[in-house]
């Protein structure tokens, strides 16, 4: 009798505490690749805070997340997770075209002190009127990664390199001191990744802030392209896809990477045998005293309007992106750059990292992110970005008499694919 009595005491416990028969909710994740496997690394950390959460990552590849965001919201929501990866520059696309299929996170509890914790450029991106459809997460401050050896041995500094018309002389006699070694690299033909990074930079990009009208084709945007231009003219920019850009890293054929600041990841994972000889220094600017600072890349995680599990959903991304806990541990797990501004407070961030020589690279990488310039994206950029790249080859290949001309074309193609007009 004393033994059922006793029994019946610690179940009578456990049920009023709620521990041990506590009802665990599963939230399922839609991501891609490395970002996947950085929101895995976060699971630990969050499960201690939240044991009664199971969160189910899901490596779904990046086409098919938007893909299959796009079918489901188009039939209401159904089949959608709780949580999706959203590329930044693609997100519009689905608040203009599906307005009821993500939710509101202000509703929520992402509030006015939360949203300051983030930079400008990236809240531009995510945010209409006072709603908030995505949270940020990692972002791209743009960097220049550089090979010390290379730059040593044609006795440039790189800290003298602040113009890209520093860039251009450093190249040269870099170019001279290391036969058969590049300068940099860009995917010329299929991207226009070069030229957004020079525009935004200078506070251009394909369309006016308001997304209202076509900027393409304004000044700031003209002198980012006639620089890449005559970057490529001088022989020290070729063309090289993600993969052969990798190539030329291991093989010690190129001298520079201009990327955001998640390159790290890539070059320090895919060139093991090169610790120490790689650094980074800030993109140079039109002038010494420009901003060099851009952004390139970049995601938000969004919660489902049609989530049963939106309280649990929320709580992971207030976890995950809202804490330094959160963010660093994806920093350090796959080198994806926060966008959370206290992150660069934390201590990892501060620390030198071997592989680059010692250097505080994410010190370095992340200083920038205050000064990035809002450049929002609209649901039009990928019919922008198509024309740009066409226009871009065409150009670069002596197709336009000037960089003016050739945005002008863009811009007159771009209004007859979107409706939009051009900026005045």
């Amino acid at each position: 009798m004393r033994l059922k009595l006793a029994g019946a005491a610690v179940l009578a416990t456990l049920l009023a505490s709620g521990s041990a028969f506590a009802e665990q909710t599963t939230i399922t994740v839609w991501s891609w690749n490395i970002a996947a496997s950085a929101l895995k690394s976060t699971i630990e950390g969050f499960n201690k805070k939240y044991p009664d959460i199971k969160v189910d990552v899901q490596d779904i590849g990046n086409p098919q997340v938007f893909d299959k965001m796009l079918a489901a919201c188009a039939a209401g929501g159904d089949g959608l997770p709780d949580v999706m990866s959203i590329e930044n520059h693609k997100a519009s696309i689905f608040w203009n075209r599906f307005p009821d299929c993500l939710t509101d996170l202000t509703k929520l509890g992402y509030n006015d002190d939360l949203k300051k914790q983030f930079p400008d450029f990236k809240r531009a991106e995510l945010e209409v009127g006072d709603a908030a459809y995505a949270m940020p997460w990692d972002s791209g401050p743009v960097t220049m990664f550089y090979r010390r050896d290379l730059y040593e041995k044609a006795g440039v500094d790189p800290a003298t390199i602040k113009t890209w018309d520093d860039f251009i002389a450093a190249g040269k006699k870099i170019s001279a001191a290391n036969p058969g070694v590049i300068m940099a690299q860009a995917d010329l033909n299929g991207d226009t990744e070069w030229f957004r990074m020079l525009a935004n930079e200078q506070g251009c990009g394909y369309f006016s802030d308001d997304s209202q009208s076509i900027t393409v084709n304004q000044p700031a945007c003209v002198k980012a392209l006639d620089k890449v231009k005559e970057i490529k003219d001088a022989g020290l920019l070729s063309a090289a896809n993600w993969n052969e850009k990798i190539q030329s890293n291991t093989a010690g054929k190129v001298a520079s990477q201009l990327y955001g600041g998640w390159y790290e990841g890539t070059i320090r994972s895919t060139s093991p045998d090169l610790a120490g000889k790689w650094g980074v220094y800030p993109m140079p600017s039109m002038t010494a005293d420009g901003p060099h600072a851009a952004n390139l890349g970049g995601s938000s995680l969004a919660i489902a309007n049609s989530s049963k599990n939106k309280e649990a959903a929320w709580k992971y991304l207030s976890y995950t992106l809202g804490t330094n806990e959160g963010q660093v541990t994806m920093l350090k797990s796959f080198g994806l750059v926060p966008s959370l501004l206290t992150a660069v407070q934390d201590p990892f961030v501060n620390q030198p990292q071997p592989y680059w020589g010692g250097q505080k690279v994410w010190t370095d990488i992340l200083a920038t992110l205050p000064k990035i310039r809002p450049n929002p994206g609209t649901q039009y950029f990928s019919d922008a970005d198509e024309i740009i790249k066409a226009v871009q080859t065409k150009y670069l290949a002596g197709g336009y008499p000037n960089g003016k001309a050739a945005l002008d074309d863009a811009a007159q193609q771009i209004a007859s694919a979107t409706g939009l007009p051009l900026a005045k």
